[in-house]
């Protein structure tokens, strides 16, 4: 189970609102990057169900619904940043997932005072106080439901997003580079959701 140490560090040095950013979606093929931000204060405490609370990628998909939900209701703070595919293979992926968590932590009311991100990078071009924790979202609660809110959010956009495109069965695979999408692909060839910079859309569009 996660606790508040990093948090209550932060607090402790005076910071009145923590954030913990994480994203979803860097490594499909098609689909925007989604990011998502997370804020607490110091009356907030892990209890009941929030004791489940981990990185996304442990949960199975219906408990990462519970707990998305759960995590709306009891954080001060919830937004997600969203960076489109034609955007992604404009800036490339790193840059984009930065842009969305750029997004989340603007889009925030309040705004946080000190932020935790997951990986290794800082956000640019923002002066909040941030830390990069490589692994956060098994490290640090406020990063762990940060990535349960952007991989729900991910999932549920790009579910809806490839109802356009039927034939990709987008439902299932959520753009990743399942031997089912790669299937269709090679089927139908890209759609407009698909990351043209990406290695098999670029080979497959060379063809």
């Amino acid at each position: 189970m996660l606790d508040l140490q990093n948090e209550n560090e932060k607090f402790a040095a005076g910071y009145k609102l923590i954030g913990g950013v994480d994203e979803a979606g860097r490594g499909p093929l098609a689909g925007s990057v989604v990011a998502a931000c997370v804020v607490i204060d110091q009356n907030f405490v892990i209890e009941g169900e929030l004791t489940k609370v981990m990185d996304s990628k442990k949960l199975s998909p219906k408990k990462r619904e519970e707990l998305y939900k759960l995590i709306r209701e009891k954080v001060l703070a919830v937004e997600i940043g969203v960076v489109s595919p034609k955007m992604i293979d404009k800036i490339n992926i790193l840059q984009a997932s930065l842009l969305a968590m750029k997004k989340a932590v603007e889009g925030c009311t309040p705004k946080p005072e000190y932020l935790f991100i997951d990986g290794k990078f800082k956000i640019p071009k923002l002066s909040t106080p941030q830390s990069a924790v490589i692994g956060g979202d098994g490290k640090v609660f406020c990063i762990a439901a940060a990535s349960i809110v952007a991989k729900v959010a991910r999932d549920w956009l790009i579910t809806a997003e490839g109802e356009k495109y039927p034939e990709y069965d987008f439902a299932k695979h959520k753009g990743y580079g399942t031997a089912l999408h790669l299937k269709k692909l090679r089927e139908f060839g890209p759609c407009p959701i698909h990351r043209q910079s990406f290695g098999p859309i670029k080979d497959l569009i060379k063809k």
